[in-house]
């Protein structure tokens, strides 16, 4: 029997194979110069090698089971082959699957931290405290995975609520884990100044932005308008007596951050540098990605700020996650961030499948 002929995705796991065997000896010569860079390469293809090596395995176990169910001398052999020709046949698309998942591009920006900024949208006082609410969950989720949670700047309205909050998340992949939050979170309930009992519906905006670092984005100073102010409290209420606040104005895009925070000027005019960089990180990827993020918009969403993404209701006890028609009855542990992975990690699945639908 002729052997198979060798497919385009064979011959790329050839290829695999060979760069993590080359990798391997370049790592093991004296005076490598570039080891960082090797070991990390070597690192990041090891497990893609290894799930290649037991699909091949297995690809070699199924040619061999097929073999003896047909050729077996012995009726147990045949029967006990056929078995494993059963188990292996269900084996071997999950196998071959989990290698293409390993294949997808990654998002450059998924291992990246990230800044999360929240405003209140469409409902006064309701969507202030909601965004307090959504704050505080992303807040909790950060804990829970052990990130580093820095506050950067929140405007309270002095009834509880934020008109809009921002942090900085630090740790392992939160952008991965937390870049399909971006867009309108509307919530319905009914709120605590209403005596009639009547249901409200408000909403609140998330955006979430990969951070980065001076070498993604190079900001000229000619390009910045500084203005410094006293900071000030909820109200007008005055809680600095020294201009430390700034008001960072980029003129080539018209984007202003401003920080407020810190009781040193320093400090906050280095936190306004950190999220003007990231904003415009944000405004390349988002021009970059553009075509295909159009292409895609029908599965997870795009990232669009004015795409209404989730419904928190109340009421109900329900959150309902409206890109992949996923409904949680289970809002306290959703609003504690214990079941935010649960709509997280569906959203992931999502978005990994599509990108593998339009890879087949």
């Amino acid at each position: 029997m002729a052997e198979p002929a060798m497919t385009s995705f064979d011959a790329k796991l050839d290829r695999l194979v060979r760069r993590h065997a080359e990798l391997r000896d370049q790592m093991a010569a004296p005076g490598q110069g570039d080891f960082a860079k090797l070991s990390k390469e070597y690192s990041e293809l090891t497990p893609v090698v290894e799930t290649v090596a037991a699909l091949r395995k297995a690809q070699a176990e199924l040619t061999e089971a097929e073999k003896l169910a047909a050729e077996g001398a012995e009726p147990e052999l045949r029967e006990l082959a056929r078995e494993e020709l059963q188990a292996l046949s269900a084996r071997l698309p999950e196998l071959e699957q989990r290698v293409k998942l390993m294949l997808l591009p990654k998002d450059e920006a998924d291992e990246r931290n990230a800044i999360i900024e929240v405003r209140a949208g469409t409902g006064g006082e309701e969507a202030a405290l909601f965004a307090a609410d959504l704050f505080r969950m992303y807040q909790r989720y950060a804990a829970l995975h052990h990130w580093r949670f820095e506050l950067l700047d929140v405007s309270e309205t002095g009834l509880g609520g934020f008109k809009e909050a921002s942090a900085a998340i630090t740790g392992r992949n939160v952008f991965e884990r937390l870049k399909f939050e971006s867009g309108v979170h509307r919530v319905q309930r009914v709120p605590a100044t209403e005596a009639s009992g009547r249901i409200h519906t408000s909403a609140a905006t998330v955006a979430v932005l990969p951070e980065a670092e001076e070498v993604d984005v190079r900001i000229d100073e000619k390009d910045l308008r500084i203005d410094v102010f006293r900071s000030s409290g909820p109200g007008g209420q005055s809680v600095n007596t020294t201009d430390s606040a700034v008001r960072i104005t980029h003129l080539p895009t018209g984007l202003v951050v401003q920080q407020q925070d810190e009781k040193s000027q320093h400090k906050n005019k280095a936190k306004a540098l950190k999220v003007l960089r990231a904003r415009l990180y944000d405004m390349e990827r988002q021009a970059r990605d553009a075509a295909r993020a159009a292409s895609r918009k029908s599965q997870v969403g795009s990232g669009d700020r004015s795409e209404r993404i989730r419904t928190y209701n109340f009421p109900q006890g329900r959150v309902s996650d409206h890109r992949i028609n996923l409904t949680l009855y289970k809002i306290d542990k959703v609003m504690s961030g214990e079941a935010l992975d649960e709509f997280i990690e569906a959203l992931l699945a999502e978005d990994r499948a599509s990108r593998l639908a339009e890879v087949e």
